[in-house]
């Protein structure tokens, strides 16, 4: 028997009562009032919807204000506070929560596109509980079905006052909270380790892909491949099957019966928000709103390329023309200049760059796979333990 069974056999052997949000407390409004010049130069700290969304425990340390004159009615955030995001663009992102789980000597406020619950009992919670209650999946059921709407969704207050919410014994409180810490400290500490292994993959790429002044040849991809344009393919031609349809995304956009690429190349998406977009693909698939580039091997390594191209996206992006749809032509491509090291450097470097990729990024392996594997513990474990049977009322 684990500690939380040992404790809801002591306390509440029986379940726990719930109650609805409106019994325990009461919702406040976010800054009111405000126009775009009241945030240019504030005297006083507010919590934006990102700092929310971002957040479950409300970080104060952000810096971000707002201009309040003396003695004008706003509504203060208090520690133990629940704040939530009033809107989104999607139903299930609506209503996401941050406790203020750290006093604070300054008067914090609430972004407008925001509000604040907050309990009348303070006795009834231990500080923390309620930043992990309110992310649990059963809970966040009851806030998605508050949200209505068609472009963007809004929680409806009335009926968010109606959610329920279970109020267990302290001392089992107590104990979920330390449990569920240590799961968010350890996934902190694995993302605060992959930031520093990303820098250094950075740091390591550009010294790595960095040719000026060292004799190396450079060729323009022209003269060491070939450049093929994708084919122009809308949905009342895609019939469903295997092959990934390639186009301006950095994931396929659908899946079509048909491949007219194989093999290693490297794609350039050809236009709209991500033209420019640099990606590697070693397999079968379709090419359209894009074009390939197949470098001649004996010259010039594909991953290789893919590596020297990607480390350029900035600047790759900033060769888009046109003002309606932004673009990129192959024609540019046909006279950009790649440097040409030895086939063997080639190798070793993307021998290098492959075993930091797959470290930094890939979900498969490495610390990508280690978060999702510990967020997935956590959310189990957080479920398992925020789920209360509900005490029968005589």
């Amino acid at each position: 028997m684990s500690k939380i069974d040992e404790l809801i056999a002591q306390y509440c052997p029986d379940g726990v009562e719930y109650k609805n949000i409106n019994e325990l407390g009461f919702l406040y409004g976010g800054l009111s009032g405000k126009s775009k010049t009241d945030f240019d130069k504030g005297n006083a700290k507010y919590i934006t919807y990102k700092n929310i969304y971002s957040n479950i425990s409300v970080d104060v340390k952000e810096e971000n204000f707002v201009s309040i004159s003396e003695n004008e009615r706003q509504n203060k955030i208090e520690v133990g506070d629940v704040l939530f995001t009033g809107s989104s663009e999607n139903m299930e992102e609506c209503g996401m929560s941050s406790e203020l789980t750290e006093l604070t000597n300054e008067d914090l406020y609430l972004n407008s596109f925001s509000f604040g619950f907050r309990i009348e009992d303070t006795s009834l919670f231990i500080s923390g509980f309620l930043k992990y209650l309110f992310r649990d999946s059963k809970i966040r059921e009851q806030i998605n079905r508050t949200a209505s709407g068609v472009t963007r969704f809004n929680v409806s207050k009335k009926r968010f006052e109606k959610i329920q919410i279970p109020i267990p014994p302290l001392p089992i409180q107590e104990e979920i909270v330390k449990i569920l810490d240590k799961f968010t400290e350890l996934e902190a500490e694995l993302e605060a380790e992959l930031e520093a292994r990303t820098r250094q993959y950075e740091f390591y790429r550009n010294q790595l892909l960095a040719f000026e002044g060292k004799g190396v040849k450079w060729k323009t991809l022209g003269e060491v491949g070939k450049i093929k344009r994708g084919v122009a393919f809308t949905k009342k031609q895609s019939i469903f099957g295997n092959y990934p349809v390639v186009a301006n995304a950095p994931v396929p956009i659908s899946f079509h019966n048909v491949a007219n690429r194989s093999g290693e190349c490297v794609v350039i998406a050809r236009s709209g928000a991500n033209a420019g977009l640099v990606s590697y693909w070693n397999e079968e698939f379709f090419l359209t709103d894009a074009f390939s580039i197949h470098p001649d091997n004996e010259l010039l390594n594909t991953k290789f390329l893919y590596y020297f191209l990607k480390n350029l996206q900035r600047e790759i992006h900033l060769m888009k023309k046109g003002f309606g749809v932004p673009h990129v032509r192959a024609s540019d491509f046909e006279i950009y200049y790649v440097p040409i090291p030895p086939l063997a450097e080639q190798e070793r470097i993307v021998d290098i760059l492959d075993k930091f990729d797959a470290l930094v990024n890939d979900i498969s392996v490495g610390l990508p796979a280690e978060i999702k594997a510990r967020r997935q513990q956590y959310e189990y474990y957080r479920g398992t333990l925020l789920s209360f049977k509900e005490v029968q009322k005589n």
